[in-house]
């Protein structure tokens, strides 16, 4: 149930109305009319602009296509009073029986209460985390890893068939690396003594079980061989098991990738970065060129030389872009733009990349990439994600040991628990910095909205545990409550909390459409200060609990309330991929 969409459609019924009246001109677009909230609630329930959008093409003032509109709205049996204001909104004021109708809406739905059809079933890739295969997961492609996670469950919840993706980096020079640095505690695991890990090389002690393994495995055999012949066998080896342990610290965090491409297996020894550049070609997109120094860099330190150049200028980039290496080496560019058209061949137009902000200047490169090889078929959406700073009462966390030279996302994990990661990680925009500090989400306060949107939870199961205490035989299921007495529901503050209900449908469909899960935890956040604060007036006004001693059928009422604000935090916890609380010690 979603009463702003309700409200469009009867909108637009009007309109037919009226054109069948002849009284507008048919063909007038409603699509950029919408319905909302007032910005000051005193002017009612629902604001619409529809007047000033139709106005222009029905050639009248929009005031007299206001009143047009208002004259037929008022005659639907859910409208208390429709009101003109300013050059020609249309305000609404709702009888009260709409936002009781929103209870027992939910309590018949339960969790489905928000699902929506706005995607229509379109497919969408959601690509996060995307780490390179190097070593665990750390505390900052844990924010991706949530972001993305919960990106894709509100993309689903509103209508969307998604794809959760991971593309693996294991073509490039970072896996020759690992390779290397697997080969040196190989030696040690040998009972040699190579000295210290060189630099450059991976020194994390996460790497001596796969050198042990190999040792076990392969015995002395690579032990002084060229670099040559053991080079891809420790370097195959690595890669996977790097990405088991990915995989497993992923989980953890209750994030599970339906898709994962290889750029070496699936791209590379396929031939598709070739393909790219050929279909490129084809076009004229491709060209042999010499590109300015880069700003910042002197001429006389700049050596310049023909490069293969992509004509990314053309899509909205500032520079072209190079395509190979002065060694004829596919660049990563040329690389990350295969990986695009391979989604793109897959059947996905609206294309989403979820990236640490260090990547932000490669958006745009990217970007023109897409619409090059898709000719402008496909849409790509970058969300940057900034940088988490862990603290503990204020201060910096040091390092993992066994990392070597992070924190990794396991030892935050295994500290606080999946579920205040995930909801803390959507505390703040993407782009905007993150402060984790494990003594603060630790905390039992308001100022902690982990605690405070999970005690909401945890309070409306207790209310329903002390009304079966107090009503002996009491039926407080979803069903039963619905068919409670919900007229009793009249004070403001239970009127003002079915009205906050009443939004989340809309909510679900703006953050989906703007791509902002953090949407969700801010508005939960909304939701359990307005059942907290009506918690405790119950408890300065006897009046005015959910349990009212001696009345059944008023406690019947207000839980009707309860439980359905429980559903709906419940429904948007698991969203983000939280469980909620059941009750809190």
């Amino acid at each position: 149930m979603n009463v702003f969409a309700e409200f469009h459609a009867a909108l637009a019924k009007s309109l037919d109305a009226l054109v069948a009246e002849g009284k507008l001109q048919a063909g007038l677009d409603l699509s950029r009319a919408v319905v909302e909230p007032p910005r000051d609630a005193a002017h009612g329930d629902l604001s619409t602009n529809a007047a000033l959008v139709l106005a222009k093409a029905a050639r009248t003032k929009p005031r007299d296509v206001a009143q047009l509109l208002a004259d037929k709205l008022a005659l639907d049996p859910r409208v208390a009073a429709v009101e003109i204001a300013g050059p020609g909104f249309v305000n609404l004021r709702l009888k009260q029986s709409v936002w009781r109708d929103i209870a027992r809406a939910i309590l018949m739905l339960g969790e489905r209460y928000g699902d929506g059809a706005m995607g229509d079933g379109k497919a969408v890739n959601v690509e996060y985390v995307s780490a390179n295969p190097t070593g665990p997961m750390h505390v900052g492609h844990c924010r991706g890893a949530v972001v993305g996670d919960a990106l894709a469950a509100l993309l689903e919840k509103t209508g969307h068939t998604v794809t959760r993706e991971y593309y693996i980096n294991d073509a490039g020079a970072q896996v020759d690396q690992l390779a290397r640095s697997v080969h040196h505690r190989y030696r040690e695991a040998l009972g040699e003594n190579p000295g210290p890990v060189p630099e450059g090389l991976y020194p994390g002690d996460y790497l001596k079980p796969v050198a042990e393994a190999l040792a076990r495995e392969l015995g002395p055999k690579y032990r002084a061989a060229p670099e040559a012949e053991w080079l891809p066998v420790f370097r195959t080896r690595a890669v996977a098991e790097m990405m088991a342990l990915i995989r497993d610290d992923l989980k953890a965090l209750g994030v599970e990738h339906k898709v994962f491409t290889s750029e070496k297996r699936d791209l590379v020894e396929h031939g598709r970065v070739e393909e790219a550049v050929e279909r490129l070609k084809l076009r004229d997109l491709v060209y042999t060129g010499v590109l300015e120094p880069p700003k910042g860099m002197k001429p006389d330190d700049w050596e310049p030389r023909p490069q293969l150049l992509f004509r990314a200028t053309q899509f909205g980039d500032d520079v072209d872009r190079p395509l190979a290496k002065s060694d004829g080496a596919w660049t990563y560019f040329a690389a990350d733009m295969a990986y695009h058209l391979d989604k793109y061949r897959r059947g996905f137009v609206r294309l989403i990349d979820v990236w640490g902000a260090d990547h932000g200047g490669y958006v745009k490169r990217v970007d023109a990439a897409v619409k090059a090889l898709s000719e402008g078929r496909a849409t790509l959406e970058v969300k940057l994600c900034q940088m988490v700073n862990l603290l503990d009462k204020g201060e910096p966390v040091k390092m993992s040991k066994r990392a070597g030279t992070f924190v990794t996302l396991r030892d935050v994990v295994n500290e606080v628990g999946a579920d205040v990661v995930r909801f803390v990680m959507l505390t703040r925009k993407p782009d905007q910095h993150l402060d984790f500090d494990f003594a603060k989400v630790r905390e039992q306060s308001k100022d902690n909205p982990v605690f405070y949107v999970q005690y909401a939870h945890a309070r409306h199961r207790s209310a329903l545990r002390l009304a079966a205490r107090e009503f002996e035989g009491l039926d407080a299921s979803e069903a039963a409550l619905a068919k409670a007495d919900l007229d009793r529901l009249a004070d403001a503050e239970e009127i003002a909390l079915l009205r906050l209900l009443s939004s989340y449908p809309r909510m679900l469909e703006a953050a989906a459409e703007a791509g902002e899960p953090h949407r969700v935890a801010f508005w939960l956040y909304d939701l359990a200060s307005a059942f907290h604060q009506l918690w405790s007036r119950g408890n300065a006004e006897p009046a005015m609990r959910f349990v009212v001693p001696g009345d059944r059928e008023t406690t019947l009422a207000r839980l009707a309330l309860v439980r359905a604000v429980g559903v709906t935090i419940a429904s948007g916890l698991r969203l983000l991929g939280v469980a909620p609380a059941e009750e809190l010690r």
